[in-house]
């Protein structure tokens, strides 16, 4: 009965028109009825007269109602439901959702704090008890694939509680006040589940789609409506606890909360804030334990390194990657995943896939020397960073590439790896002239570039860091970026931009002299990138060994 009784509050209008719809067809099966049994019992020449007259109107009569009908029809759903609004109007039905707690992986601190929800939600008591009422509003902000959804379908399985699923962009329309009906509509289908099932979970992913920061209308009414789905959202967000009617809006965002409309942030609707970043490394190895089971894997197969490789990692890319291995597996017709296979998805996933660019001769000889230099100095300078892999097979756009990545995550690199990072970005440059006394369109001409990377870099240390050498202190890129650079003199800018040019040049002197006193290792290098194309990490470290250098990420480093 109670199931009925709300069916009727969420579509009386319906029921009313159908009733109505209903209605009108038995009573013109009766007027027919009636129409029918006068005529026969007419006359036979008044018969005759009226049927003359039918022939004639007839057609007419047929062609007005088929036109007035459905005219009849649209109007009726033009004003009794909201016209256009309605019309272009998105339902939102529940969800089902079967997520098991001990499935949302890589993702411990949140799922504490959301924890707490859960519990609040199960038992109701436990908020009287402390006087106090139930969280409304929880904001999980995040980078994408991190498991916001995820774990916000974990929480209404836990809970048991229906589950109303939503999107931000599901309350941006074209036409004006569409979003404010579609926030009325999900809300009051929630607030009839939660009268009917104890409770209900409102879920809006992505809704900086419409919570933003309001604005001033300048004409076609853009503003005006996103201002309304805002206002009709913060009604809907206060009304609950008018009737503390046990309904939870989870919501999901990529942007920063700050990014956000101020009054949607406020305590008293968003209270609680959960902050979901990429797992850590001992969370990336539950996460390659999770989903390996789900496959056969050789003995090779080692979640411990995969989780170092796969530094910043989001879950969704880990599952993407054991995805793409499985192909990998399949197309090679075996039904075992090995390391193989892992490592091909982590290229494909990082690099790209193969192009078909075919390189001259003389151009996989430049290449294979450019990239050398970039993993010698990587290995013998860099403090952080392991040299995990080398080509010379064009990906991307790029004609070659060495990859290297931190053994941990890094928060807070300081100067040395900033510097660190230079040196590896102009040891191409360095190892060119040292081989052909000449240099290649390869060091430079695009931001992403060898040099690119360098400027930027050295810019950084010296504008907005202080680390030039002459000793200048300020965040000088936040002063010209802000400020219009009008506090910033010539004579101030000519001092910063020479200590940018006097670490660039100090950089490349000494990655000079190390290629030079190493030229056997460079040459080494470069003809087996030329022989094997391709160098993992194994390959590298041994090439280091034979000539006896250790890299820089064991030795002792100075803090």
């Amino acid at each position: 009965m109670r199931k009925l009784i709300v069916f009727m509050k969420l579509h009386w209008l319906t029921i009313i028109v159908a009733l109505v719809v209903i209605a009108s067809l038995i009573g013109s099966f009766f007027f027919l009825r009636y129409s029918f049994l006068s005529f026969m019992a007419l006359e036979s020449f008044s018969k005759k007269q009226m049927a003359g007259n039918m022939a004639m109107f007839f057609p007419v009569l047929v062609i007005t109602q088929l036109l007035t009908i459905p005219l009849m029809i649209f109007m009726q759903f033009y004003m009794l439901q909201g016209g256009f609004v309605k019309m272009f109007q998105t339902r939102i039905d529940t969800a089902k959702v079967h997520i098991k707690w001990d499935e949302v992986i890589g993702m411990e601190g949140a799922k504490k704090e959301a924890w707490e929800i859960v519990k609040l939600l199960k038992d109701r008591h436990l908020i009287k008890a402390i006087g106090g009422k139930i969280i409304k509003g929880t904001m999980m902000i995040g980078p994408p694939g991190c498991g916001k959804t995820y774990l916000a379908k974990a929480i209404a399985s836990e809970c048991g509680l229906p589950f109303l699923p939503a999107v931000g962009s599901d309350f941006v329309g074209m036409f004006v006040g569409q979003g404010a009906a579609q926030m009325r509509t999900l809300f009051k289908q929630a607030r009839a589940l939660a009268k009917l099932e104890g409770g209900c979970i409102i879920f809006i992913d992505e809704i900086d789609s419409f919570a933003r920061p309001r604005q001033e209308e300048r004409g076609f009414g853009g503003a005006t409506s996103h201002n309304a789905t805002i206002n009709q959202f913060l009604t809907e967000m206060d009304g609950l606890r008018q009737t503390e009617n046990n309904i939870v809006v989870l919501a999901a965002t990529n942007v920063s909360e700050y990014d956000l409309d101020t009054a949607v942030m406020r305590s008293g609707r968003f209270d609680r804030k959960i902050y979901i970043s990429r797992p850590n490394l001992k969370e990336r190895k539950q996460l390659f334990d999770f989903y390996l089971k789900k496959f056969k894997v050789g003995e090779n197969v080692n979640p411990e390194i995969l989780a170092k490789k796969c530094l910043w990692f989001s879950p969704a890319d880990i599952e993407n990657m054991i995805r793409e291995s499985s192909l990998i597996a399949t197309r090679d017709k075996r039904d075992t995943l090995v390391m193989k296979d892992l490592s091909e998805a982590y290229d494909r996933i990082i690099f790209g896939m193969k192009s078909n660019i075919q390189l001259s001769e003389k151009e996989r000889i430049q290449t294979a020397y450019h990239e050398a230099g970039h993993a010698i100095i990587g290995y013998i300078l860099h403090p952080t960073d392991d040299i995990i892999k080398a080509t010379i097979i064009p990906r991307r756009g790029a004609l070659g590439m060495v990859s290297h990545r931190p053994s941990e995550e890094q928060y807070c690199p300081d100067k040395n790896k900033l510097l660190a990072d230079i040196k590896v970005a102009v040891a191409s440059y360095a190892a060119e002239k040292i081989k052909f006394g000449i240099t290649t369109h390869g060091v430079g001409g695009s931001p992403g570039s060898d040099f690119g990377q360098a400027m930027n870099t050295a810019r950084t240390m010296v504008w907005s860091l202080g680390m030039g050498k002459t000793g200048l202190v300020g965040d000088f890129d936040l002063v010209a970026n802000y400020w219009g650079g009008l506090t910033l003199s010539d004579k101030t800018k000519e001092v910063l931009d020479n200590d940018v040019q006097d670490i660039l040049q100090g950089c490349i002197k000494e990655v000079d002299e190390i290629l030079r006193s190493k030229k056997e290792v460079l040459e080494e290098f470069a003809q087996e990138l030329l022989k094997k194309e391709e160098l993992e990490y194994d390959e590298i470290e041994a090439i280091f060994k034979k000539h006896g250098i250790e890299p820089a990420t064991r030795k002792p480093q100075s803090v």
